[in-house]
């Protein structure tokens, strides 16, 4: 690829049918740019924690695709809830195949995991590669916790988008500033009450999913076993939901693998870190077009 001379990015928004009766909704931004890069956020996120990063890519002349999960964002809802894991793993293989050729996948959190199930388990591989952003088959479970503690915090909503930025903030003290009211607007949805609600289907966290999660650790750590494209590992220096111990874990079943941790980044890597978060993916993409180069394979 050419890294000399981007062309202007411009993104777009489209709704891809998932087969089951949910629309995920998908952005791209610099449609004719290679390679793609496929950004798969972290449960409770949105396709909007990959804004910088995406415009970052996207200007150095990569494809950049990110979607809403099903239940996040502006993504379709399942009638009465009933989600189960496999729902969003076959959500992520389709989009994978609709790519022109197999993209780079970078996964944060659940997305991550989403990607090292389907690496390992599906042939031929769907992924030219993997960037794992703060993620492994085992993680603390005291992170994933507060996590779901600050999903499960307010049921009733928000008042106004200055008291949901009060909330953010308590979450994420390390952060200068408070989001502002467009930043918020993203994330959260008016009901008939007028209470703001974040954008999350409640039927996520009601139902079996979280459990399920945990069930699926076995499962995990087989498929890593399998991974045989190259992969990126990014953890962040204060993460607590990555630690050394489980970063040793992986890069034993991947020994394959590269791991690179980010100074001062949390779990919340992409929006703590993202200069420093582009520029290794810049890195890490480089050398899968060299060594494409070297063996003369076509770059997509």
């Amino acid at each position: 690829m050419d890294w000399s001379a981007p062309p202007l990015p411009v993104s777009r928004t489209e709704f891809a049918d998932t087969g089951d009766g949910v629309c995920l909704a998908v952005e791209t931004r610099h449609a004719g740019g290679a390679p793609t890069l496929l950004f798969a956020h972290g449960f409770g996120q949105t396709r909007g924690a990959w804004s910088g990063a995406m415009a970052a890519l996207a200007a150095l002349g990569c494809r950049c695709v990110s979607f809403d999960a099903r239940g996040h964002g502006e993504s379709g809802r399942l009638p009465g809830g009933g989600y189960h894991m496999q729902q969003f793993a076959d959500d992520l293989l389709g989009l994978a195949r609709a790519q022109p050729g197999p993209p780079v996948l970078v996964g944060a959190s659940m997305g991550g995991l989403l990607g090292l199930v389907t690496a390992g388990e599906t042939r031929p591989a769907p992924f030219r590669a993997l960037v794992l952003v703060d993620i492994t088959p085992r993680w603390e479970t005291r992170g994933v916790e507060r996590i779901l503690a600050f999903m499960q915090a307010h049921p009733d909503g928000f008042a106004s988008y200055g008291e949901a930025a009060e909330q953010i903030a308590a979450y994420l003290p390390h952060r200068a500033g408070r989001k502002s009211e467009e930043q918020l607007r993203p994330l959260l949805r008016e009901g008939t009450d007028g209470r703001l609600r974040w954008h999350w289907d409640p039927a996520l966290l009601a139902g079996d999913l979280v459990a399920e999660s945990e069930r699926y650790q076995p499962r995990l750590l087989a498929a890593a076993r399998q991974v045989d494209v190259p992969v990126l590992l990014l953890s962040g220096e204060r993460s607590d939901v990555v630690s050394h111990a489980t970063v040793v874990e992986f890069l034993q079943l991947v020994p394959h693998a590269h791991h690179v941790q980010v100074a001062g980044a949390t779990h919340m890597l992409a929006g703590d870190a993202n200069d420093a978060f582009t520029r290794e993916i810049a890195s890490f993409i480089q050398s899968l077009d060299d060594a494409d180069a070297r063996t003369g394979k076509r770059i997509a």
